[in-house]
C-alpha cells in the first residue's frame, strides 16, 4: 500500500479540529471521577479519549509533514476557493446521524438504531434491501443481546414506543 505524501485539502485543519475535540473529550472524561483507580467510572472514557487524542495528534503531525500539491501555495488556495472538501456521501451520512440523534428520544435506541443502520447500509453498501435488512437485523440483535441481556444495560426506550422495547 502506497502512503499518500501529498496533503489533502483541509486535512491539516480537520486534524487540528480532531485534536481539539479529543482534548476536550479527555478533559470531560477526567471530570467524571478523576483518576482514583482502575475501577472508577471515568477510566474507560479517559482511555477512549486518550486513544483519540494520540491518534488525532499523529494524524495532525503527518498532515503537517506532507507537502502541498504541486504549485499549491496558501495564496493559490485562496484564489481557487474552497473547492470540494466534503463529499456528497459524507454530507448525507452526517444528515442521517443528525436525524438518528433527533429521533432517538421519541423512538428509543433499538428502533432508531435499526432505522439508522438500515438507511446507512442501504445507502453506503448498495447491496439491496434484503442484504441491508439482514445485516441490520443481525447487528441490532447482537447489540441487544450483548448490552441488554449480557451487561443488563437499560437501553433508552423512547416516548412514542414506551414499554415495547
Amino acid at each position: 500500500m502506497k502512503i499518500r505524501d501529498v496533503k489533502g485539502r483541509g486535512e491539516a485543519l480537520f486534524s487540528l479540529v480532531l485534536v481539539l475535540f479529543s482534548a476536550a473529550a479527555f478533559w470531560l472524561s477526567y471530570g467524571i471521577s478523576g483518576f482514583g483507580g482502575l475501577t472508577t467510572a471515568g477510566v474507560f472514557p479517559m482511555l477512549a479519549s486518550a486513544a483519540m487524542l494520540v491518534s488525532a495528534s499523529v494524524l495532525l503531525t503527518e498532515a503537517l509533514r506532507k507537502r502541498s500539491p504541486d504549485g499549491d501555495t496558501e495564496n493559490s488556495t485562496k484564489e481557487r476557493g474552497s473547492g470540494k472538501v466534503f463529499s456528497r456521501d459524507l454530507v448525507i451520512v452526517v444528515a442521517m446521524v443528525s436525524v438518528y440523534v433527533a429521533v432517538m428520544p421519541y423512538l428509543g435506541f433499538v428502533v432508531s438504531s435499526a432505522l439508522f443502520l438500515f438507511a446507512a447500509f442501504f445507502y453506503l453498501w448498495r447491496k439491496g434491501v434484503l442484504a441491508s435488512l439482514a445485516i441490520t437485523a443481525l447487528s441490532i440483535t447482537v447489540i441487544y443481546v450483548v448490552f441488554r441481556l449480557g451487561f443488563q444495560v437499560v437501553l433508552p426506550g423512547g416516548t412514542w414506543l414506551r414499554g415495547i422495547f
